[in-house]
């Protein structure tokens, strides 16, 4: 597989220019930055998620396909200086599909650790999937499967495996208020019970259990009944 590379010191638009073998610099221009902590947000594009490009700053441009237009571009942090001068990765965006326009961000620390990981999984330009890392673990999804501009799925990892799920099935939640109405618990990735707000009042009203689990005896079954799914 061919690859070209295109790197760039500099301000730079996320519009991407066709590139050939060889490499290419550009002379570092002044641009506000764009802080690359600022937290994504359900139904935005990918061209405010990566950093711009100033004097601290590279970036490079790989065309994977063969195709001569560049299909992922990485933004690198300059630390340091002289003989100890390091470039860490710090942002990384993809365009999986090849239709020019950027599908999968991923966000680093300045460790070079992955951060988050924001997603257009269905390609319509806008993205619906937030993945969440610490200490370079998946720690939480964050999910608009309705496609209607906001989070209304959350999963939570350990070990790098699912180990609960929130839903908000009928929209209540805002930005600023999470208002699940299920919650779901999950063993070695397998949904174990599942616990359903029927009238909206933050409670589980009814438990769904795995078949497996219902011919198991439960310590908890007449305590569990009776809470929300936050401590469940």
């Amino acid at each position: 597989m061919r690859m070209n590379t295109k790197i760039v010191t500099g301000s730079l638009s996320l519009l991407l220019l066709a590139c050939g073998g060889s490499k290419q610099t550009k002379a570092a221009t002044a641009a506000d930055a764009e802080t690359k902590s600022a937290t994504p947000v359900a139904g935005a594009g990918a061209s405010s998620l990566c950093p711009a490009v100033d004097a601290t700053h590279e970036m490079s441009e790989y065309d994977t396909s063969g195709d001569a237009v560049p299909d992922v571009r990485k933004i690198f942090l300059r630390i340091g200086q002289g003989s100890i001068a390091r470039l860490v990765l710090v942002c990384r965006e993809s365009d999986i599909n090849y239709d020019g326009t950027k599908d999968v961000v991923r966000q680093y620390t300045d460790e070079g650790r992955p951060l988050r990981e924001t997603a257009d999984t269905n390609f319509d330009g806008k993205m619906d999937s937030i993945t969440f890392y610490q200490e370079g673990a998946v720690i939480r999804q964050e999910i608009d499967s309705k496609r209607a501009g906001k989070v209304d799925t959350k999963i939570f990892f350990e070990g790098g495996k699912p180990l609960r799920a929130e839903r908000d099935l009928v929209g209540r939640s805002t930005t600023d208020k999470w208002q699940p109405d299920r919650w779901e618990y999950y063993e070695e990735g397998h949904m174990m019970r599942m616990g359903t707000d029927l009238d909206g009042d933050g409670k589980v009203d009814r438990w769904d259990r795995d078949a497996t689990m219902k011919r198991a005896p439960s310590v908890d079954s007449g305590a569990a009944d009776s809470s929300d799914g936050s401590d469940a």
